[in-house]
């Protein structure tokens, strides 16, 4: 069995590799605007120095959205070889989703794009909705994803399709009748290449509803000058909000989830927070925040 250690560890890993035959497993709270990647690249630099080692096996199971926080499960070494199976366990989350707008990338990567109309969206319509969302079905992904399209990341696709107009010429209306330029022709584009998933939600809770979109459980999204990755400013909107955890499946895009949800009370909806509290076994409680590496890791290389 490999090494778990998360936020109970009280003692630093030994120096020498060779003592976890079976790998370790961190389980850290990826910290917001952080990508997985980035994640990876300081796990790894920092047990590289510690084990001594010019080269080190790192990977994760399962990547989070730069936008969301929570769970991600770093494995090192021989672990790496048990990430499929880690990645295949089921999930939790919380996530903020708005009512009344969309943004192309379903959360706050992307601007807003369309707005909607919010008279029928309410705590009691939000709930109802929520019970039909529980079981087997269909999700097409958001284009703004991880997700390969013939082994090219969908991100990398989507992000040439904003580029170079899609997103901007199509002229169409949405609900309220007001131009929404461009977006149904992403969309359009986003389920002609994306194939269809299924997934399972194995349960959803409306935990708080603000129809001034105040949030309860939203972690620290403090902003960070450093990091690359754009995020919307909505301050001013005051949008309704439902706080809602969702169980489910590998592989749910709850990006996908927030978009079918809002058509489903008749309105749209984007993901304005996210938080994975659980992956498999492991707890966002339990997770190692990432500026507490060093009292695992020694900072200083082996001689």
């Amino acid at each position: 069995m490999f090494t778990i250690i998360g936020n109970k560890a009280e003692q630093r890993l030994s120096r020498n590799i060779e003592d976890y035959p079976n790998g370790v497993v961190l389980c850290i709270d990826k910290p917001y605007r952080w990508t997985s990647a980035d994640v990876i690249r300081k796990v790894k630099w920092m047990a590289c120095r510690h084990f001594g080692k010019k080269n080190l096996k790192v990977g994760h199971a399962g990547t989070l959205d730069p936008l969301a926080t929570g769970v991600l499960l770093v494995c090192i070494g021989a672990a790496t070889k048990e990430a499929e199976r880690l990645q295949s366990h089921s999930k939790e989350y919380i996530a903020g989703v708005s009512f009344g707008a969309t943004t192309p990338s379903y959360d706050l990567e992307k601007d807003i794009d369309r707005r909607f109309p919010v008279d029928g969206v309410t705590a009691e319509s939000v709930g109802e909705a929520l019970k039909n969302f529980v079981g087997v079905q269909d999700q097409v992904a958001p284009l703004f994803s991880a997700k390969s399209v013939d082994g090219v990341r969908a991100y990398e696709l989507a992000r040439k399709l904003y580029k170079s107009g899609v997103a901007d010429t199509d002229g169409a209306e949405d609900e309220a009748g007001s131009e929404a330029p461009g977006a149904s022709k992403f969309d359009t584009t986003a389920a002609e290449l994306l194939h269809i998933s299924k997934i399972e939600i194995s349960e959803t809770e409306l935990l708080n509803f603000s129809k001034d979109g105040i949030a309860r459980f939203a972690p620290d999204m403090k902003p960070d000058s450093k990091c690359r990755i754009n995020v919307a400013d909505i301050s001013g909107e005051h949008l309704p909000l439902a706080e809602i955890r969702i169980a489910c499946s590998k592989g749910t895009y709850v990006r996908a989830f927030a978009r079918d949800l809002g058509e489903a009370v008749g309105s749209g909806a984007f993901l304005t927070y996210l938080i994975r509290s659980r992956s498999g076994e492991f707890k966002v409680e339990d997770a190692l925040k990432i500026e507490s590496l060093d009292k695992i890791f020694t900072s200083e290389p082996q001689d």
